[in-house]
């Protein structure tokens, strides 16, 4: 985060919103300001970005004439995602601040190396790290000790659109997140990777509500796509995963998507 920190600080905030303060670009308070603000704005505008286009381009419309979808329901799934992502951003910005000033395990090309064989190592490694937990997280999410105070406003949208992808409670949405941030403090991730996983998981996070089923045959089996996550939405008791069906599978919590097996009974997953 603290490139993209640098990038405004030298083209915006420093010349034209700090220019009388006197206040270095290192100085604490300043900082937890300006990742207020860009963590806030480009939130919003990530999430706007990528539920539109998913909305207008992927997303099936006829699901919306389901008879359990709601009345004003797109309405409803922004207004509950900007109420939220300003309180989900305060312990993430607090993490970033800890990022910034060097206690993760970030780096940059200039402190090691860094090329391609690299790249799809920390990759795999991300994926198959946050998948695993976010599995145990969001299951136990649906305890039901915790699943009134905090899961059930996202499964409100039985049928959801991609503007659901982000319409949490917002302790929800951080535990939910937690381990793309946990990922950083224990293993070695370059900066710029980090950034791109970043954008890659809000991307798929919009695609896994985009009611979008068209996964390769092959990849069905491994793939937690929207099919997955569609029965999880209307069964709640199944198909927890984020990335990948493995753990889901592993924990017998895997549930074939009624979509894949209505169309082709005679599939073997």
């Amino acid at each position: 985060m603290d490139i993209v920190l640098n990038i405004y600080d030298h083209w915006l905030l420093t010349p034209y919103v700090y220019p009388k303060t006197g206040w270095p670009e290192n100085n604490p308070i300043r900082q937890l300001i300006s990742l207020t603000l860009l963590v806030n704005i480009h939130g919003v505008l990530l999430y706007f970005l990528l539920a539109s286009f998913s909305f207008f381009f992927l997303f099936d419309k006829q699901l919306m004439k389901h008879s359990l979808f709601l009345k004003n329901q797109i309405q409803q799934e922004i207004k509950v995602t900007l109420k939220n992502i300003p309180l989900m951003s305060l312990p993430t910005i607090i993490i970033f601040m800890f990022e910034i000033h060097g206690y993760s395990k970030l780096y940059d090309s200039t402190e090691r190396s860094y090329n391609l064989i690299q790249f799809l190592k920390e990759f795999i490694t991300f994926l198959f790290f946050t998948d695993m937990f976010i599995y145990f997280i969001h299951r136990s999410l649906h305890h039901r000790l915790l699943y009134k105070h905090l899961h059930k406003l996202h499964h409100q949208w039985i049928i959801p659109t991609p503007f659901a992808s982000h319409a949490f409670q917002w302790f929800d949405g951080f535990l939910q997140s937690s381990p793309y941030h946990l990922y950083v403090f224990l293993f070695p991730l370059h900066k710029l990777s980090y950034l791109g996983f970043f954008i890659f998981v809000n991307i798929w996070t919009v695609s896994i509500h985009d009611g979008n089923y068209s996964v390769p045959k092959y990849l069905r089996p491994i793939i937690n796509g929207a099919a997955h996550h569609n029965d999880h939405h209307q069964y709640y008791n199944c198909n927890y995963g984020q990335f990948f069906t493995f753990w889901d599978r592993l924990m017998n919590t895997f549930h074939l998507p009624f979509v894949y097996s209505k169309k082709r009974k005679n599939e073997k997953y």
